[in-house]
């Protein structure tokens, strides 16, 4: 049994808060449009199913409980954040403007330069896999059987993240002419390369789950 609306009421707040991930979706919306945008919301969708599914099989469990485990996957995603963090101020600083996708991610085109970048934020982010374990439980009713649930609620929340970002890409595409100003475009990426910094260095000092 599921607390459906506990469980959603505290999603909705959750996704709405800006992370990693929002930072690399507005980025990509401002350099490379809204299907940019659109493309980088979908392999954060992606990363998030694949963090159900290792919460369901309890693959996440053996991450968080393994020192090791945990420390390679935060140390690397740290360093991949606070790389896409550099190359975004290094183009700003030496270009006066943002860099195009394609320098951030080699191979394959913008487009899926956007999605392996949002796949990556999330999927290399162990906190994710931490934040299933410790959120999902609580809505399951003491006894049952987790392994329905943390899907059901995995795939609703991946759903609503989906969602959220739809309507925040086109909230961006809308005003896009302010934002594609070249002065407010090398503000915004200024901003948003720094934020991916701080969260990189945050996840680096990140403690393993006991």
């Amino acid at each position: 049994m599921i607390h459906l609306y506990p469980f959603l009421l505290l999603s909705i707040f959750l996704i709405v808060l800006p992370g990693p991930d929002t930072a690399v979706v507005t980025k990509n919306t401002i350099s490379a449009g809204k299907i940019g945008g659109l493309k980088t919301a979908l392999g954060v969708c992606c990363a998030l199913f694949l963090h159900t599914a290792a919460a369901s099989l309890g693959l996440s469990a053996v991450i968080m409980q393994s020192a090791l485990l945990f420390s390679i996957l935060k140390y690397v995603g740290a360093v991949y954040l606070t790389y896409l963090g550099v190359k975004a101020l290094y183009g700003v600083m030496k270009k006066g403007e943002a860099p195009s996708v394609e320098t951030d991610i080699r191979g394959g085109g913008e487009h899926t330069a956007c999605f392996k970048q949002g796949f990556l934020t999330d999927f290399l982010n162990p906190k994710v896999a931490a934040f299933f374990l410790t959120f999902l439980p609580q809505f399951v009713a003491p006894g049952s059987h987790s392994f329905v649930p943390f899907l059901l609620m995995g795939a609703a929340y991946t759903a609503m993240t989906a969602i959220w970002f739809l309507f925040y890409i086109s909230f961006i595409h809308y005003i896009s002419d302010f934002m594609k100003r070249p002065k407010t475009k090398k503000w915004i990426e200024g901003i948003t390369g720094t934020v991916m910094i701080g969260f990189g260095i945050k996840l680096a000092l990140e403690k393993v789950q006991s």
